[in-house]
């Protein structure tokens, strides 16, 4: 019985003439994702990836895993692949669904036949793996509006496929799609939800972390490479760059009034992101900022940081409340990660009364007495990266 992964393209079969630019770079995070797990032979045809096991060394158990996770899949289906015969299929399906098929009530069975050559139509199929199954498993009732489990035949120009229960994809686009750029990280909740919503939109993603030593410790750098580790599940390696921020935040506190500290420091940080991000080739910045979560992500203050920046700068959380983007950071798996008590640097020095109404020329007269050049070529001379996860790009 030969088992084989069968996936559904997500939004980009709604591309035009460039559909196969997405589907080919799709192909290539698969394979790049599922390489060192035994050798798979993946494929596309009719709308389909195919995902064939080359060897019993192959795991398929961890491809499904991996899958899972790949931007670009709405859908997947573990699958039999069987010879294009009814014979092949009415032997089969019963014993590759059993363990599925005894722990469920009612079933109904869906056919599809894109190989017109193949001598019988959908609903016959459909009625003889039907008429097979209520045979093999007399306590199954057929519920064609709302059954326990579709079973799905489906014979194409490869061969025929028996498949059960539909798995869902991570959806979006294929990561290497959608232009590349750089993403403020912290250690909280926000900003690794933020990256990971734009690797859906195919971004690839550079990463700059502020850390503050002696302020900061090295496992609240670690805390941020574990967050990292876990968005590349879903968005491939990423290249994180570590920024000592201490001197700077010593010189705004130093210099600069107690309530504009915060928004000053988050201008420092949009100005070292920004020439680290045109280092890397991006063309945008990317934060976790979500209005009015905070006095720093008023639309005055968001305006005040924004003018320091010369490329675009994502914000995909803007209009999330905060019970939205935790329930976001519980299905990618960094919520536990980001509720470890280790400080970061946004943390450490904020204000008792920061503004939340700031103007610019306020802001900017505030600055006259900081070395700006200075700081930000410092920060740069001492930015450290290093490179997180396995795989290119999946």
């Amino acid at each position: 019985m030969k088992e084989i992964i069968l996936v559904k393209l997500g939004e980009m079969v709604l591309k035009g003439l460039n559909r196969k630019t997405f589907e080919a770079v799709l192909i290539k995070n698969i394979r790049r994702r599922l390489s060192g797990l035994g050798g798979f032979d993946v494929r596309t045809a009719q709308s389909t990836v195919y995902i064939i096991p080359e060897s019993e060394d192959s795991d398929l158990e961890a491809a499904v895993d991996k899958v899972s996770k790949i931007f670009g899949i709405i859908s997947f289906s573990r699958a039999c692949e069987v010879e294009k015969s009814m014979d092949s299929i009415l032997q089969t399906a019963g014993d590759y669904l059993a363990d599925t098929l005894r722990e469920v009530k009612t079933f109904k069975v869906e056919s599809k036949r894109s190989d017109k050559t193949f001598p019988f139509n959908s609903p016959q199929i459909s009625a003889a793996v039907g008429e097979r199954l209520l045979q093999e498993f007399p306590h199954l009732h057929v519920d064609v509006h709302h059954p326990d489990i579709t079973v799905t035949v489906e014979v194409r120009d490869f061969g025929a496929y028996i498949r059960g229960g539909v798995l869902p994809g991570a959806g979006g686009i294929p990561v290497g799609t959608g232009g590349r750029a750089a993403i403020l990280i912290s250690g909280g909740i926000d900003s690794p939800v933020a990256a990971w919503c734009m690797a859906k939109r195919g971004v690839e993603l550079t990463a700059v972390h502020f850390a503050s030593p002696p302020y900061t410790s090295e496992r609240a750098e670690q805390k941020v490479k574990d967050l990292l580790a876990q968005v590349g599940e879903y968005a491939g390696w990423i290249r994180m760059y570590t920024v000592p921020f201490a001197h700077v935040q010593e010189a705004i506190m130093e210099n600069c009034p107690e309530d504009l500290f915060t928004l000053i420091m988050r201008r420092f940080m949009m100005r070292v992101a920004e020439q680290i991000a045109r280092r890397e080739e991006c063309d945008a910045l990317i934060t976790g900022e979500s209005l009015g979560q905070v006095a720093s992500q008023t639309m005055k203050a968001i305006a005040c940081t924004d003018a320091v920046a010369e490329m675009p700068v994502f914000r995909p959380l803007i209009g999330m409340d905060k019970a939205e983007i935790v329930a976001i950071s519980r299905k990618i798996g960094t919520f536990d990660i980001s509720i470890e008590p280790y400080e970061d640097c946004c943390t450490i020095f904020t204000p008792k009364h920061p503004r939340t109404r700031p103007s610019l020329a306020l802001v900017e007269s505030a600055e006259l007495e900081l070395d700006v050049d200075g700081l930000v070529k410092e920060c740069l001379e001492q930015a450290r990266w290093v490179r997180i996860g396995g795989n290119r790009r999946a």
